[in-house]
């Protein structure tokens, strides 16, 4: 799972795998840099609720498993876990892994200490667990693998581990393990990125705490990128409640070029005016006519550099899905699609997160709406709603407010859509 997060809530998600009507299976050996044989290493199967374990002669099969591009990721005490892609197409597929000692886990380490880890690990979980009502359920229960890395002249967080992070959401029951490749804060650009690979599997319980597991993973599940893509496999949107607009972005012939507006201002600041900095915070018109000069500048700063036109004529999944064989369909598209889910209202929480905001006409509901943009055409995208290329969409609105805490396992089979 990769993401791309902006303060206005653009983010990268990752699909992976898909359905079909074939059915292959993944094998392989895993041995250490001389060759023995690791019996007893933990596989996996990224974004899904499958794993096995090495026999003693180091092989393992995930079996049943269809057309699809996939992540296996191993896991053994005493080495750095691994993870190696897999393209299923009309066979199965067989890997050989060589897994490198976790030289960090043999030798005591010293730990630098720094007064700003808790400030920075909390950013993390913001941004990678979440904010929702499930993450406030959800736990790291390994924090101290964390490593954590700020760059003051770039303005940078940098999160790395060497091992799985280890969360535990008890609001829909699931114990992920995640491997993360890298997380960064970018304060200066207002961007969050991370990307890593998560695998599922279920939490004990009750029979009334799997019920309502059972049930907050339906809600989190309905709405979702998952969903929509499934329904665009299945040709099935509007019945399923989504509606599709194009959004378009056109430059705002109102507004100063930056260059301009930055000009003046520097003016305006140039030594030998009575300025300080009061004066920027508290600049009115009619104080002065510095003040005035000062106030109009902030406020063209203000002025959005594009407008949103949205097209209302709805676009019917039939006309913007084509088929390239039996497990992989896509879709390409200008500008941007504008997908409505009318099924479920925005939350409260989701409200009060102005960052996440999608402007919306007044005669539109507050169904959850999110956008798509095209970063590397086309989508590719399988039945179970996996996508192909990890890098091929940005999504902003309701898809980029829900992060882990919300997520369920490629493999989830939803009580609501079954056909």
């Amino acid at each position: 799972m990769t993401k791309w997060l902006r303060f206005c809530s653009l983010f990268l998600f990752i699909g992976l795998s898909s359905y079909g009507q074939n059915s292959f299976n993944i094998s392989g050996i895993i041995r250490d840099k001389e060759g023995k044989p690791i019996p007893g290493a933990g596989v996996y199967l990224s974004s899904y609720k499958m794993a096995t374990v090495t026999n003693n002669e180091g092989e393992f099969v995930l079996p049943g498993l269809n057309p699809g591009n996939y992540d296996v990721l191993i896991e053994m005490m005493g080495y750095l876990p691994l993870s190696k892609n897999v393209v299923i197409s009309n066979k199965s597929a067989k890997i050989a892994v060589i897994l490198q000692e976790n030289t960090i886990q043999l030798r005591e380490v010293v730990i630098k200490a720094d007064p700003n880890r808790d400030r920075y690990i909390k950013i993390f979980l913001q941004q990678f667990i979440g904010m929702t009502p499930n993450s406030a359920q959800c736990k790291l229960l390994n924090p101290q693998v964390l490593q954590t890395d700020y760059n003051k002249v770039e303005n940078v967080l940098t999160v790395t581990a060497n091992e799985f992070l280890i969360i535990e959401n008890k609001s829909l029951g699931y114990r992920i393990k995640y491997l993360l490749n890298n997380f960064e804060r970018d304060f200066k650009r207002n961007i969050v990125y991370y990307s890593g690979f998560p695998t599922y599997e279920d939490l004990p319980g009750s029979r009334n705490q799997k019920k309502n597991w059972a049930n907050k993973r339906e809600i989190a599940y309905l709405g979702s990128s998952q969903h929509f893509f499934r329904s665009l496999y299945q040709n099935s949107t509007t019945a399923d409640g989504f509606i599709i607009y194009k959004l378009a972005r056109v430059p705002n012939k109102n507004r100063y070029p930056d260059s301009l507006i930055d000009a003046k201002l520097r003016q305006l600041f140039k030594p030998g005016n009575p300025i300080t900095r009061l004066d920027l915070v508290f600049a009115k018109p009619g104080n002065s006519p510095l003040n005035d000069s000062i106030a109009y500048w902030r406020k063209q700063q203000a002025v959005p550099k594009t407008i949103e036109i949205l097209n209302r004529a709805e676009i019917r999944s039939d006309t913007l899905v084509k088929t390239i064989n039996n497990d992989l369909k896509t879709i390409n598209f200008s500008d941007e699609l504008y997908v409505i889910y009318t099924n479920e209202r925005e939350t409260k929480e989701y409200t009060e997160t102005s960052n996440h905001a999608i402007n919306r006409p007044l005669d539109i509901p507050n169904y959850q709406i999110s956008t798509i943009v095209l970063l590397q055409p086309p989508i590719k995208f399988y039945m179970d709603g996996g996508t192909y290329n990890a890098q091929s969409s940005l999504f902003s609105g309701f898809w980029a407010y829900e992060k882990m805490a919300d997520t369920v396992p490629r493999n989830y089979i939803s009580t609501t859509t079954a056909k």
